[in-house]
């Protein structure tokens, strides 16, 4: 809960059906990917991305919330059903699944519009005066009452939310918008190789976020003019933004952190450089998103695990962890974590050195073992002896996937292992 600004809780979000496009697949991150939807990926010691986006929902006071999945959606609607099924409908507030169901055509999600255009009844029967649509994807923290607030007080008619980013990172990547002094859009431009920088910041550009929020019939409106098009990619980015930008109010809301004193924080952790990144700065003593704020707590389904256990503490074989985050069910058995996360029940036997490392659940790790700048996967047993990340061309000979930036990812199927829970 912040205590500055605006918010008309009691009004606004409230009157407010938040939507969650929770469908994508995330190509990039490969073999992260080939199970699992990218909003159902691992991160943060304990969490999945989802639980960003609905925690900041439940935060901001928005208690009506639909979840959009499609690409392999199976652990993602488990993971919603265990961990954000508790809601009370009767009193006005849940979490609802809407999984790709052919309900206006025989055709699945083809666009972000598309999908939204697909569930315009399911809205419609929740009678909000506002839709927030939001991408399931991202990690971040925003207060959503302050944005509609802004969009409230502007009169808008459709409010994105961005924030100031480097210009390399934003070609090709992000949404790039300009506007004028009163934060009005004037251009949008999905995606382009050369983004158009800020007046005052060569190096910067203004970047779509992916959210939005719409007064609810002129979304309707938009939807129904944009099914109708053949010719339409039935995108947010590619076709309705720019669409309506000349003839309605479209504003600019610029992303500020819940907190006041925060740097605003927001990570698009599309690929496996950017993916190992985020995590590796949350063991930081100051992280850049601080997990551990009171004030604005991210909600997740966990299982009820004992403590993490660190054994042994002979001089060649000590049980530790150093800058590291150990999660429930963990046990260290004389080795030495540095720098590292270690998701639930991972297991590390004795005389091995793990470093830089995002290990995810039920991960093994057998003795003398050797890791470095390594992302495993969900579920490996890591052989005695193995030795990753210090030898990139023996890596790749061994089947795993080296990014150009040097960190490896290791998977079930590389190591020759099946595939069970994801």
């Amino acid at each position: 809960m912040t205590e500055h600004g605006p918010r008309y809780v009691s009004k606004l979000t409230r009157n407010t059906y938040a939507l969650i496009l929770a469908g994508g697949r995330g190509s990039r991150l490969h073999e992260l990917t080939d199970w699992r939807a990218k909003p159902a990926l691992f991160f943060g010691g304990k969490f999945r991305i989802i639980d960003f986006p609905l925690s900041n929902c439940i935060n901001s006071g928005v208690r009506r919330v639909g979840v959009v999945t499609q690409y392999k959606a199976h652990s993602l609607i488990k993971h919603l059903v265990r961990g954000w099924g508790h809601f009370k409908k009767e009193l006005g507030e849940g979490v609802e699944i809407l999984p790709a169901s052919q309900r206006h055509s025989d055709n699945w999600y083809m666009g972000t519009a598309d999908a939204v255009f697909q569930n315009i009844d399911i809205i419609r029967g929740e009678i909000p005066e506002y839709v927030m649509i939001l991408s399931g994807d991202h990690i971040y923290r925003q207060d959503y009452g302050e944005m509609l607030a802004f969009h409230a007080e502007h009169d808008a008619d459709m409010t994105v939310s961005c924030m100031e980013v480097p210009l390399e990172e934003a070609a090709g990547n992000f949404g790039v918008m300009s506007v004028d002094r009163q934060q009005r859009i004037l251009a949008f431009h999905e995606k382009p190789a050369q983004p158009q920088s800020v007046p005052d910041n060569p190096a910067m550009c203004l970047a779509s976020m992916g959210n939005y929020v719409f007064k609810t019939e002129f979304l309707f409106e938009q939807l129904r003019k944009d099914a109708r098009n053949a010719g339409s990619d039935h995108d947010f980015g590619k076709n309705i933004i720019p669409s309506i930008i000349a003839d309605h109010k479209v504003f600019a809301y610029r992303f500020a952190d819940p907190a006041p004193e925060q740097t605003a924080y927001w990570r698009d952790v599309g690929n496996l450089d950017s993916y190992w990144l985020a995590n590796m700065e949350l063991v930081s003593p100051t992280p850049p998103l601080n997990l551990y704020d009171p004030r604005w707590p991210i909600w997740t389904f966990q299982e009820q695990l004992p403590p993490a256990k660190f054994v042994f503490d002979d001089d060649d074989r000590r049980g530790a962890a150093i800058d590291s985050m150990v999660s429930s069910g963990c046990i260290i058995s004389g080795s030495t974590v540095r720098k590292s996360l270690l998701f639930s029940n991972v297991r590390v036997h004795s005389y091995s050195t793990i470093e830089e490392a995002v290990v995810l659940p039920d991960v093994v790790i057998a003795r003398h073992c050797k890791l470095r700048k390594v992302i495993i996967d969900r579920g490996c047993t890591v052989p005695e002896g193995t030795v990753i990340g210090y030898d990139r061309k023996q890596d790749v000979a061994n089947g795993f996937r080296v990014t150009a930036k040097g960190v490896t990812l290791v998977t079930r199927e590389m190591l020759g292992q099946s595939v069970g829970g994801i």
